[in-house]
Order: C-alpha cells, then structure tokens, then sequence
C-alpha cells in the first residue's frame, strides 16, 4: 500500500472513532438540549446539508489546479475547531455555528477521493476508494457506542470534547501524507467539458434520485429509535455502531463488485433497512436493519467509480466534487420532509423511502453505464 495511503487510512479511522460518538446523536441532542422540534431538526439538518452543498464544487476545482493535500489540512483543521466549539456550545446559535462548519468540512469529499484515485497504483478506482470508506466506517463502529455510554453518565456534550482530542491526533496523521503531481491534459487536444458530457450528465440525474431515495428515511430515524421504539441512548449507540460496522463491512465486501451492480445492490440493502425500521420493533432486529444501512455509504465509492470512468483524469476532481454537491443537495432536501412526514406519522417515511427505491433501481438499471468503469 501507498505509504500515504496508509496515513490516509489511520487518520480516517481516528476521524471515524470521533465523530461516530456524536454525529448520529446530533437529531437527538437537538432535541433534548436545545429542544426544537422534529419538524425544527429538519430544518436544521437541512442547514447543514446546505453548507456542504456550496463547497464541493469549488473544493474540486481547487483539488484539480492547486493540488489535493492542502484541501485535506484545511479540511481537517477546520473540522477540528468547528467540533471544539460545538463541545463548548452553552447555546443553539453557537451550537448552530459550530455544526455548520462541521457541515463545510464535507468539501474534503472531492479531494480525498482524488488523492486516493492517484494514489492507489494498481488498484482499481472503487476498490481503493472503498478502502478509505471501510477504515472510517471501522472508526464509526467503535465511536457509538461508546458515545451513547458517555452520553448516558455525563452527557452527550461530553461526547464532542472527547471527539475533539482523537481529532487532533487524526490531524497529525494528515499532515504526514505526501504532495502530489497535479493531472494535466494536452492543451492541443482539451477533454469534453463536464456540461457537454452526455453520459456523465445523465449519469449524475440516476446519481441524484438515488442518493436522495436512500438518504430520506435517514435523518430522524434516530429519533425514531428513541421516541417511537423507546431504545435507550446505550441501545441506540449500539444500534449505531452495528450501522457502522455494517459501513466498514459492506464497503469492503463491495469493493471487488462491478461498480454499477455495486451502486444498483446498496440501492437494495437501504430498502431493507428501511423495511425493518418499518416494521421491526426488537433490537436484534433495528440493529440488523442499521448493518444493512451500510449499504449508503458502500454506494458511494460504486458510483464515483462509475463516474471516474466517464471523464479524463484532469477533471477527476471537478467530477467528484459535482456529484458530492449533488449528494449534499440530497441532505438539503430530504430531512425537511423527513421531519414533516415524521410529524404526520413516524412510520409512513419508510414505505415512501422503499417505493422510491424501487423506482431508483428501475431508473439506474436503464440508465447508468452498463460498461466496467472501475479499470479507468
């Protein structure tokens, strides 16, 4: 393995361990600190979906001209003091400043994922990127539960302290990993811009449909947890934990897969997630169906490779950085309406997620690119 890739790989399983002891509890710190409504949470997630939303694309232009690793040290140190403040938060505005800067630190997204494309030698592109996204997943199975324990004893703000100190060191991986060349393409003979790519546009619309069919039934499924099947934050933190183990595992188990019938089968695995928030109420049951969960994030990589393949290495990075707006459009959208449908009826936002899904994987059967992109 790449030598910063190895340092890519521990600075993101520290990085998961952190922000798997808050991040999926932040629904429900919302609602017992500060007391806002579910409706008020998905306003506020979708805040924060906001704020990844505007940074992508100009993260993956820079990636492409200015080069990747200074992104990765600003993306991290910026994540590192936005975490410090939420911990520090007596109030929502500040509590509010700080998640909406933890949201700007999405824009590492396209660059991380270009560095490890460039960097991954003879691997192919959804094996090396599903690498990175199984070691942050292994992080996240261990962060949960032991926040959810932290939370119980001494409070969920305790949480973000203690995440900010496995930051840190998180950050000092970072720092270690190597500069690369930046991908240049012949000046006689420029690629096909992105907007006159025919098939990486219809690509991101079955991308985009996607994501948000599979995000939908996320946001409030922690309040769900607590306040509909009455798990505890102990039972919830291990729920979690079995999803992120669920992340690291699917997301290695996909790795070798075909990246459109990867993206086509994590389409499959949410909507059986779904079906068992719906209509399980045991805790081996809820926490089978957040395993399977994993499927989310292990569809990522599949669709960036599949993308990957469809542009010349020099617009790598502007390549990822649109589909990750589009992924963070998704986290702007569906919590709002998560939060009103929650409102209406805590169950009916899962049948309404699986019927999409199905529709989802009809649309991306058609549509995306049927030929192998994970060699590109």
């Amino acid at each position: 393995m790449n030598r910063s890739l190895s340092f890519i790989a521990t600075a993101l399983f520290l990085w998961g361990i952190g922000e798997g002891m808050f991040y999926n509890f932040v629904p429900i710190y919302l609602s017992r600190r500060f007391f806002q409504s579910e409706a008020e949470i998905g306003l506020t997630l979708g805040a924060f979906g906001l704020a990844m939303a505007l940074v992508h694309l100009p993260a993956g232009h820079l990636a492409d001209k200015l080069g990747r690793r200074p992104l990765l040290i600003i993306a991290w140190t910026l994540g590192l003091i936005a975490t410090l403040i939420m911990g520090l938060a007596q109030s929502l505005p500040i509590f509010l400043m700080g998640l909406i800067g933890y949201g700007l630190t999405a824009f590492v997204s396209s660059p991380l994922n270009s560095y490890v494309t460039a960097a991954r030698g003879r691997w192919e592109v959804g094996t090396a990127l599903a690498l990175t996204t199984a070691t942050f997943s292994l992080g996240m199975a261990l962060g949960p539960v032991t926040g959810g324990w932290i939370g119980e004893r001494y409070g969920m703000q305790t949480s973000f302290l203690i995440a900010f100190g496995i930051f840190v060191i998180s950050n000092g991986f970072i720092w270690l990993i190597e500069k690369q060349p930046l991908d240049q393409h012949d000046p006689s003979a420029p690629p096909l811009g992105l907007r006159s790519n025919r098939g990486l546009i219809i690509f991101t619309g079955v991308f985009a449909f996607a994501i948000f069919s599979m995000y939908l039934p996320q946001p409030l499924t922690p309040n769900f947890l607590t306040k509909v099947r009455e798990l505890s934050l102990a039972q919830t933190g291990f729920v979690f934990t079995i999803g992120a183990l669920g992340n690291s595992l699917i997301a290695l188990a996909f790795s070798r897969l075909n990246p459109r019938w990867g993206f086509l089968c994590a389409q499959v695995l949410v909507i059986l997630f779904a079906t068992a928030m719906w209509r399980g109420s045991a805790l081996p049951i809820l926490a089978l169906g957040y395993f399977l969960l994993g499927g989310f994030r292990a569809g990522r990589p599949m669709a960036m490779a599949q993308a990957r393949g469809l542009v010349h290495p020099s617009q790598m990075g502007k390549t990822y950085g649109a589909l990750e707006t589009v992924n963070a459009l998704a986290i702007i959208i569906a919590p709002p309406i998560a939060g009103w449908l929650f409102e209406i009826d805590p169950l009916i936002i899962y049948p309404t997620s699986i019927g999409l899904l199905a529709l989802s994987i009809g649309i991306g059967y058609v549509f995306s690119p049927a030929r192998r992109t994970a060699d590109l």
